[in-house]
């Protein structure tokens, strides 16, 4: 029995082993779909009621339609947040170049060459590499959009189908977990978009609140960059948190200033975060906070920046699905918050 159990574990190991390789090296294949089954999932509700009203292409065709308007919005507040305060900074580089030679003086002074560090891997080559890089991405981005747009018309337009197939399985017990965990990630899915954009707005709210009080330049798009990035758990935050605070300390060129602003954002955040959003989510998206730190690390690192965004809902539908069966249902509870544990949910 224990030579069974070793072989099974050292089984279950290779197979997951390999499927983290496939996700890493086929990653424009699964990060889109993955994208893409995460909105169908929160947009299928509209679309039912739209096609239950409306013939099913003019549904499908407005589904979408809002779907990248509010993709275009969001991606329009990033860039005019970001944008704002580039131009700024370009436009009135003295205060920063003179930050940056404060800096480096002092760096010398401690033995830290950091002009022959400079010199060796910035120069010109380095930018024109720089900026193939970045073309390169907004070319990539641009493909990657349209791959996921493609997917969900096609998901949803099969969502129907494929639900009736799975009904028909001969196995009736891997049709109603599949059917079950597709709803219950789907319900989450959706609150779980529903909370992290009630706190991103609360969250945007405060920063611009406090940074204005402070009288800290661009506390609007500080407010808005704050509100996009905070989709982004952990990391989001923490550069939210982190790029105030540095021009904070050009502007003001007090360094208890910087430390004002920098703890009146962490604050802001811990509250938000760790206070009110628990409260909010209660037991439905109840996950651990060191499982939901280790996905969006994981993830970033299978899959770049979009890996930090899709990492915890990917978690959640894994929990999901692993607590519709009884065999697995020990790993839901396991990785659960401490309310899961609590209550048996």
């Amino acid at each position: 029995m224990n030579g069974d159990y070793r072989v099974r574990t050292m089984v279950s190991l290779i197979a997951i082993v390999v499927v983290c390789a496939a996700l890493y090296l086929a990653n424009t294949v699964f990060a889109p779909l993955t994208l893409a089954l995460f909105i169908v999932a929160i947009v299928w509700p509209l679309q039912c009621k739209l096609q239950s009203r409306l013939p099913k292409l003019i549904a499908l065709a407005i589904s979408i339609g809002i779907t990248v308007i509010v993709c275009l919005a969001f991606v329009w507040l990033a860039v005019w947040g970001f944008g704002r305060i580039a131009r700024a900074l370009i436009a009135d580089a003295t205060p920063y170049q003179a930050l940056y030679d404060h800096l480096v003086t002092w760096l010398e002074g401690h033995g830290i060459s950091v002009a022959g560090l400079w010199a060796e891997h910035f120069d010109v080559s380095w930018l024109v590499r720089a900026v193939q890089q970045i073309l390169n991405q907004i070319n990539s981005m641009t493909s990657f959009s349209l791959v996921v747009l493609i997917y969900v018309i096609l998901g949803l337009l099969e969502v129907d189908d494929m639900r009736l197939k799975i009904q028909r399985m001969e196995n009736r017990e891997a049709a109603r977990i599949l059917l079950d965990g597709a709803a219950a990630s789907a319900q989450k899915f959706r609150k779980y978009m529903l909370v992290r954009t009630q706190m991103s707005v609360l969250t945007g709210a405060l920063v611009f609140a406090c940074l204005q009080i402070a009288g800290l330049r661009f506390a609007a798009e500080w407010g808005v960059i704050a509100f996009v990035l905070n989709y982004i758990p952990f990391i989001g935050p923490f550069i939210a948190t982190l790029f105030p605070t540095m021009f904070a300390v050009a502007q003001f060129e007090v360094w208890q200033s910087a430390v004002g602003v920098f703890v009146c954002l962490n604050i802001v955040q811990f509250v938000v975060g760790s206070y009110i959003e628990p409260r909010i989510c209660g037991n439905v998206l109840s996950i651990s906070p060191f499982v939901v730190l280790f996905s969006v690390f994981f993830w970033t690192f299978l899959w770049g920046l979009f890996g930090a965004f899709i990492g915890v809902p990917i978690m959640i539908a894994i929990l999901t699905y692993c607590e519709q069966s009884a065999s697995s249902r020990w790993l839901a509870d396991l990785l659960g918050g401490p309310a899961r544990v609590r209550t048996g949910t």
